[in-house]
């Protein structure tokens, strides 16, 4: 018993000296010496190294590759936190770099020319998409967040701030709105200057713009585009800030309010954009029939990119949706004209400077989309230009002034652009086999299988977790695809020649006044289509005839699923090029706000909209009212406690359901219209926080119809072509000034 007690003490002590010892240790911080930092990370990299450099036979390969699937899939289940966001980071970069230095180290010792050509070409553009894939991760992993700042609550020592609304060749009904959301700040108004800097010098602005009681500026020329209308305005105005906004971005009222304090707390902040987001659906989305289903092409730089740029202090700005400080503005030179993307490379400028730039991911205005593929080629065009200028003449690598985090957020963006070559790569590579007999990898098909599908399920894995909410799966490839052709020559020459890009304006605000196909735009996914369905046949015809070779077999059925998936997106791409039907001018915003019908005879009707334009309303009703198409009326439209009222036309008359168009309104109460709609400082948060989250089965369900639809459209439009004793459309002008 005693010598039970005696044991029982000692264990007790010894308890007693494990937990001094263990709080010895944490009180150590041993992580503040920088000695065992760099020990910690220099035996870190040695690991990693060993782990990318390791060869393995197939057997152990494809351990590793189950190994890996099964933990990216224990901890994706396990938890939505960041760090586990960041392990599946590091198996994703980890996987990769072992496919890429068995590719260089193994892979690489063809045996004829033809070999070589395709191989080698193939690996450069794996290499590519590898930077990019880096480089993303880089970007995206950790989000910054930003929170709005608070504006102190005296007014009194608010800044001044201008308002630049630029334009060229929009029409007025396009800018009015941006106009009357401007004119509905939640600013001082001594203390807030509006301008239209109008490059189209038409007297109906100068009008519109003396009617409403905001500044007009013209210059006499229109020497580098927006950049210089932006600079030619500066020396005119005297704001401390200034926001910009593109003629069709129509801002919140609460936007200068929600932006504003982080410059009086960060007096170093330079620059605070915020996203870019649209009212009506681009081509994509609107041929494709997936608006508001699946996150448009800009979604992801919005809303990931971008606060991902800004944990490392460099967001860029993005020419609209914006406040810029006027002192650093003017420091480094005003806006940036050494680029067609004026707005990045001015940015840029303002970090090498030593300012802050910030992020704030909170949509606070709204604009139109672009409405024909023509024209989303053409924008897409000019951006990768641009990005080409500032990677060969201010390249992010070079120069003084950037902290390395900087350096690649900008080169991340420069590069990308750069997709075009690569993509093209990949919609063929197949085919170097399938029709030349070329083996582009020289190693058995089964090492190949094993190496290259842990890079490419883990790079998918990861970025749908990372960003789910902004791009589905299998998504990317077909943006690209869409694009490829026609960005890869502009950038390829500016890279050689940086000076020969021209500044296009974006059209916006058109119709289509008929669906149709484009079959000059679509000709580039028709020929990729066509080739990829004949390696499938020839594929197939390989298979059929090596039945007795089990290595030319599985050689020839690992090209053919690459085939597959090459079909699948030229496919989808093709049906890009329906273009659908458009014409209303002012397109409509699905929204649900509180409403009343003002009926002849003092009756009056509780109701909701279900749409709304600067027009007209869809108004959704509880039960029939008798009105008819024709009928005039009043219509409420309410803001919490605020009441405005329209006159309004009954154009469209079902059991629930109104279509009215505005009637007559004076300037006051358009106005009060943009103040009850565009204007309110919540119409654009729901939007932006829906969506469906990726599931990659799901995202490749839906990737698969619009493939199948594409097949569709190319056979409907094929066979009317022939029946019809057509002949394939000719370009448009528009289009030939789109993709020139």
């Amino acid at each position: 018993m005693a010598k039970q007690k005696a044991l029982s003490t000692t264990d007790s002590g010894v308890e007693r000296g494990a937990r001094k010892l263990a709080n010895w240790l944490v009180g150590l911080s041993l992580w503040d010496y920088r000695l065992v930092r760099i020990l910690t990370l220099l035996i870190s990299a040695l690991l990693f190294v060993a782990v990318v450099s390791t060869p393995l036979d197939l057997e152990y390969q494809i351990l590793f590759a189950l190994t890996s699937f099964a933990l990216a899939m224990l901890l994706g289940r396990l938890s939505e936190g960041r760090l586990v966001t960041l392990v599946l980071v590091v198996i994703s970069v980890v996987a990769s770099l072992r496919y890429m230095y068995w590719r260089i180290t193994a892979t690489l010792g063809f045996e004829t020319w033809l070999d070589m050509g395709f191989g080698y070409g193939l690996l450069l553009a794996e290499i590519y998409a590898l930077l990019v894939l880096l480089f993303s991760y880089f970007q995206s992993a950790w989000p910054l967040r930003r929170k709005p700042a608070m504006m102190p609550p005296d007014t009194g020592s608010w800044p001044s701030i201008d308002i630049y609304i630029p334009t060229y060749n929009e029409s007025l009904s396009v800018v009015r709105q941006t106009v009357f959301a401007a004119l509905s700040q939640d600013w001082p108004m001594d203390k807030l200057n509006i301008y239209v800097l109008d490059d189209g010098r038409r007297e109906e602005f100068r009008s519109f713009c003396a009617s409403v009681g905001v500044g007009y500026l013209t210059r006499p020329d229109n020497k580098h585009a927006k950049a210089g209308n932006i600079n030619s305005a500066l020396p005119k105005t005297h704001g401390q800030y200034i926001a910009i906004f593109d003629c069709d971005h129509v801002p919140t009222r609460s936007f200068l309010q929600v932006c504003v304090g982080w410059f009086l707390k960060d007096q170093k902040l330079a620059m605070l954009q915020t996203p870019h987001v649209f009212f009506s659906p681009d081509p994509l989305e609107k041929n494709l029939d997936v608006f508001g289903k699946v996150p448009n092409e800009g979604r992801l730089f919005y809303g990931l990119t971008q606060d991902g740029n800004d944990l490392w202090n460099a967001t860029f700005f993005c020419g609209s949706c914006a406040v810029l400080k006027r002192e650093p503005l003017l420091e480094v030179g005003g806006m940036a004209v050494e680029s067609v993307t004026e707005d990045a490379l001015t940015a840029l400028k303002m970090n090498r400077a030593g300012y802050n730039t910030a992020y704030l991911a909170i949509p606070l205005a709204a604009g139109l989309a672009t409405e024909s593929l023509s024209r989303h080629i053409g924008q897409r065009i000019r951006w990768a230009r641009g990005m080409a200028q500032i990677f060969r003449s201010h390249n992010p690598f070079l120069g003084k002034g950037l902290t390395l985090s900087q350096r690649i957020c900008y080169a991340s963006a420069a590069l990308h652009f750069f997709y075009g070559l690569p993509r093209l790569v990949f919609l063929t590579a197949p085919l170097a086999y399938l029709f030349f007999g070329a083996h582009v990898f020289q190693a058995s098909a089964l090492m190949i299988a094993a190496y290259v599908l842990p890079h490419i399920v883990h790079a998918y894995v990861t970025g749908s977790r990372i960003q789910g909410r902004f791009r589905h799966s299998f998504w990317n490839e077909v943006y690209e695809s869409v694009l490829a052709w026609y960005i890869m020559r502009p950038t390829l020459a500016t890279l050689i020649a940086p000076n020969s890009a021209t500044f296009n304006v974006t059209a916006k605000g058109g119709t289509i006044e008929k669906s149709y196909f484009d079959w000059t735009l679509s000709r580039p996914y028709i020929i990729l289509l066509v080739l990829n369905l004949a390696g499938m046949m020839i594929g197939a015809w390989q298979v059929i005839h090596n039945m007795n070779d089990a290595g030319l077999v599985f050689t020839a059925l690992i090209n053919m699923a690459w085939t597959l998936h090459n079909v699948v997106i030229c496919s989808a791409s093709v049906a890009v090029a329906g273009e659908q039907r458009q014409i209303r001018a002012s397109p409509r915003v699905g929204a649900t706000l509180t409403a009343t019908l003002h009926l002849p005879g003092g009756y009056g009707v509780a109701c909701q909209t279900s749409d709304f334009s600067q027009d007209g309303l869809g108004v959704a009703l509880p039960d029939s009212v008798p009105v008819q198409v024709g009928d005039q009326l009043q219509v409420s439209i309410f803001r919490d406690d605020v009441e405005g009222i329209f006159p309004a036309t009954v154009v469209f008359v079902s059991d629930q359901r109104l279509g009215l168009r505005f009637r007559d309104l004076t300037l006051a109460q358009q106005v009060e219209l943009s103040q009850m709609t565009f204007a309110r400082a919540d119409i654009w948060t729901d939007p932006w926080n829906e969506g469906e989250p990726d599931t990659p089965l799901v995202a490749g369900r839906q990737l698969g119809q619009v493939a199948m639809h594409g097949f569709k459209v190319l056979l409907r439009e094929s066979l009317w072509a022939v029946v019809g004793g057509r002949r394939w459309r000719r370009r448009t002008p528009k289009a030939q000034e789109a993709v020139s």
